[in-house]
């Protein structure tokens, strides 16, 4: 009791008694008993006031000008902004902004005493928290929350943070030609110039687009960015039970989907294009899964290949030898991927004449293993490969991805 005495006395002292309830209990939590810092304050002025030793209260709080009275003001001011906002949804968090004298003067106080309680910024997001949760009949969520609200003392005003809306799916492309996301312009870097005809696109579409553009309808976002687990090249269809990914949507209004009405007017936009499957929302922590996921899983291509020279049924047995590949970053991605020896390995395939020149090749094997090179051999950058074990140069003439297992 005398150490809390004694460092309330310091407080006085420093405040001249000008010291809301709160602003004195803070500093005494969690070790005087209460239900909140207002109580806690009442009771250490009360062994003051008990003992003489406590001034009348003459002007507002030296610590923080008595913001706490006019707590429920800036309440309404918030549920007003929340209001006018249309922003559907279903938790919250609250921050504040202080000005910087409030902050300057609870750290020397602090610093006096040997500060062992909570913070007032900690302390007005908990109220105001507690309030709006009452008020708006609406939970508070700490870790993913549908809506900030930052309430700035400094400047007087609020503002509303919406956060993103993440829909995991599967996607099928149907068709060759279309990247997965937005490819802007390599020569205007998006801004738009006569040879992308002022789209600032290298293709007039993707699937990252045909998919989104319903989903921003849908949800009033602003934007929305894509993440793929891994991706297939323009020419090269993803069929099977689809490819995994993840769209996030920027600042959404309306977060309450009817997702398979959703999906029936995505695919109805998407016609013979593009078709997605199983939709559902999901947190933010599905995005970098759903990424880092690419590699990690096995995946099955079903290629059309050509050869120069004749082959049959039994030239094709050799392939069964396949296994364990060692394959530096190819040519063709050279430019934009670290030039490594990545080792991958091939679990099954299967291969059936079509006529003397072309076969069809399944193979399964890890993901991150570049079919094309290993058909082709990349000039002998992949060991082994279909040309290398034929002794027959192979290229790849279409390819399909059939299943990305995951």
């Amino acid at each position: 009791m005398e150490n809390i005495k004694d460092k309330a006395l310091k407080i006085i002292n420093i405040t001249n008694g000008n010291i809301c309830h709160r602003c004195l209990g803070r500093n005494f939590y969690p070790k005087v008993s209460g239900n909140d810092n207002n109580e806690r304050g009442e009771y250490v002025k009360s062994i003051l006031s008990s003992e003489g030793n406590l001034p009348e209260k003459s002007d507002s709080c030296y610590v923080c000008g008595d913001i706490f009275l006019n707590l429920e003001k800036n309440l309404e001011n918030i549920i007003n902004q929340i209001n006018n906002s249309n922003v559907e949804f279903t938790n919250f968090l609250v921050g504040c902004r202080l000005p910087g004298e409030i902050l300057e003067k609870e750290n020397m106080i602090q610093e006096e005493i040997g500060f062992e309680g909570e913070s007032i910024k900690k302390e007005i997001n908990r109220e105001l928290g507690k309030e709006l949760a009452l008020c708006l009949n609406k939970e508070v969520e700490f870790d993913n929350p549908n809506l900030v609200v930052m309430m700035d003392f400094a400047m007087n005003n609020v503002e509303l943070q919406v956060n993103p809306l993440f829909l995991e799916g599967r996607y099928r492309k149907l068709i060759r030609g279309i990247p997965q996301t937005r490819w802007p312009c390599r020569k205007c870097k998006g801004k738009g110039c006569k040879r992308c005809d002022f789209t600032g696109k290298m293709y007039p579409e993707s699937v990252e687009e045909l998919i989104a553009e319903k989903v921003l309808q849908a949800t009033n976002g602003t934007e929305s960015k894509f993440h793929g687990a891994g991706r297939e090249d323009i020419d090269v269809r993803m069929l099977g039970r689809g490819r995994p990914f993840v769209l996030e949507i920027k600042e959404p209004k309306v977060r309450s989907l009817k997702l398979e009405e959703l999906t029936d007017h995505i695919n109805q936009h998407c016609m013979d294009k593009v078709e997605v499957l199983n939709l559902k929302i999901v947190g933010k922590d599905r995005r970098s899964g759903v990424k880092s996921s690419s590699t990690e899983t096995s995946k099955t291509y079903r290629a059309l290949v050509e050869v120069d020279r004749e082959i049959s049924n039994d030239d094709l047995e050799i392939l069964n030898s396949l296994n364990v590949i060692k394959q530096r970053t190819p040519i063709r991605v050279s430019h934009r991927r670290a030039d490594l020896i990545r080792t991958r390995e091939v679990k099954e395939i299967e291969a059936k004449i079509i006529d003397t020149n072309h076969f069809e090749f399944m193979v399964n094997c890890d993901g991150g293993l570049y079919i094309k090179e290993l058909i082709s051999g990349d000039e002998d950058r992949t060991q082994p490969s279909v040309t290398s074990l034929l002794g027959n140069p192979a290229k790849c003439v279409h390819l399909d991805v059939m299943e990305v297992n995951i």
